[in-house]
């Protein structure tokens, strides 16, 4: 019988977190990323807990997350990057199926994903929502992770079939 996704013990304690970040836009994202740490860590959650990796851009995100979730060894994740409007419809492409993925991720794995992609019209206003005026879209993405995963710390469990 073939086995499904490994999944995390959402009742153990220790909660492990896997952190994808895009390095296209790296001003922001990095901005981004302390956002996420820094929310992590007034939670709780150790930075040993914390494993960061980079992506070349938003477009790899969801396979990396997917593939980290599918390791079994994550409570959750959250997913950081920033892609800016251009000329061309590029940014529609990248946006729709880069949120397209992150959703069918966390469906697949029933483990929440942080959703912290900025879709931005110009680099200021991803600046203003990477710990400036509009606050840390990182930060929020973080937190957003943590509520979602101890809410389904508190749903009961389905009995196997």
């Amino acid at each position: 019988m073939a086995k499904g996704p490994r999944r995390p013990n959402r009742r153990s304690r220790r909660r492990r977190v896997l952190v994808v970040v895009s390095r296209f836009n790296e001003t922001v994202t990095r901005r981004l990323l302390d956002g996420a740490r820094d929310h992590l860590a007034t939670a709780g959650i150790a930075e040993t807990d914390v494993d960061v990796v980079w992506v070349p851009g938003a477009f790899e995100l969801p396979l990396v997350v997917d593939s980290g979730l599918a390791s079994g060894q994550y409570s959750f994740a959250v997913a950081l990057g920033a892609v800016v409007r251009g000329d061309t419809p590029h940014f529609e492409y990248i946006c729709a199926e880069a949120t397209r993925g992150l959703g069918e991720t966390a469906f697949r794995h029933r483990a929440p994903v942080g959703f912290g992609l900025l879709t931005c019209d110009t680099l200021e206003q991803a600046l203003a929502r990477a710990g400036g005026d509009a606050g840390n879209k990182g930060a929020e993405a973080a937190a957003a992770a943590i509520e979602t995963f101890e809410a389904l710390e508190g749903l009961p469990r389905r009995a196997p079939r």
